[in-house]
């Protein structure tokens, strides 16, 4: 039984930031290091219960895409292999092991840079309302879980914890981080997620929508950082089970989010989750990594 990390612990590290998931530690002048835990979170809240395992999935499956999209774009990536990490964290190998990235300090631009190939969840929502997403207009008569007509870059703003993340117009991020970075976050945002949807749709998968966060290094380059197109930064969906005009099934969070809304969640209060609640959910983390490598994770 894989025992889980809903915190980590590494005193003589500097602790930057607990996020969602993720524990951030300061390792030296130059390097950072990113812990997945197993807390798990729906509508920006964080969940009592953690995933048992989930973290070194979440891990893994970044690897494998921060390896895949090299050719798009630089990423933050030192190593994964904790032997080749500093020994101040590699004496905490037992919390660390199979769910830790040491990655390089990068200025973080503080927008998400959400990209979508299908229209569903809250573009869905805002599209059946005024028939736009992030206030961008479309074609009449788009279904429910339909392909759009072009993939779009709709970013939102990174909200504190406890806040929820703003959609906003692609003019606005140019606003807030410059006109020119905006536009190369936008194009490297939608190559990414084209090459990552092309290969997925080979292997079963549709990646209906995704978000990627970016950094700038200190020569100025623009760089992929945190999480890549994992389950709980996107929305996988079987192909097997795909059909327009409806709720899709899927390999993510959606289990969660599906299991919260039968029960009139509040979207505010942290509660604890039934173990099947639990288990469904690793299943379908294991069956996404499955599908996409076509390798079993490590959870050892």
């Amino acid at each position: 039984m894989i025992e889980a990390l809903y915190e980590s612990n590494c005193p003589d590290l500097k602790l930057v930031a607990r996020g969602k998931v993720r524990d951030l530690y300061e390792v030296d002048a130059e390097s950072l290091l990113f812990v997945a835990t197993d807390r798990i979170s729906a509508y920006d809240v964080i969940m009592k219960s953690a995933v048992a395992g989930k973290g070194k999935i979440l891990t893994q499956i970044s690897q494998f895409w921060f390896s895949f999209l090299q050719p798009v774009v630089q990423n933050h990536l030192i190593t994964a292999n904790i032997d080749e990490m500093p020994a101040i964290v590699q004496q905490y190998r037992d919390q660390l092991q199979g769910r830790s990235l040491l990655v390089k300090k990068v200025e973080v631009l503080p927008i998400e840079a959400i990209v979508r190939g299908y229209i569903t969840g809250s573009g869905w929502k805002e599209y059946e309302k005024q028939g736009t997403v992030c206030d961008m207009a479309l074609p009449e008569g788009l279904r429910e879980s339909q392909k759009l007509p072009r993939v779009l870059f709709t970013p939102s703003t990174k909200a504190e914890y406890g806040d929820h993340d703003e959609n906003i117009h692609p003019d606005k991020c140019a606003e807030i981080i410059g006109e020119e970075r905006a536009h190369e976050m936008a194009r490297v945002a939608q190559e990414l997620y084209s090459k990552a949807a092309e290969y997925a749709l080979g292997k079963g998968i549709i990646i209906a929508d995704t978000k990627f966060e970016f950094g700038v290094d200190k020569q100025g380059n623009l760089m992929l950082i945190d999480e890549v197109l994992t389950p709980d930064s996107s929305r996988f969906w079987p192909t097997a089970s795909y059909k327009v005009g409806r709720t899709q099934e899927s390999y993510d969070k959606q289990y969660l989010r599906d299991y919260l809304t039968s029960i009139d969640f509040d979207m505010q209060t942290p509660i604890d989750l039934p173990p099947t609640v639990l288990d469904n959910t690793l299943k379908k983390y294991i069956e996404a990594y499955v599908k996409l490598t076509g390798n079993r994770p490590d959870l050892s």
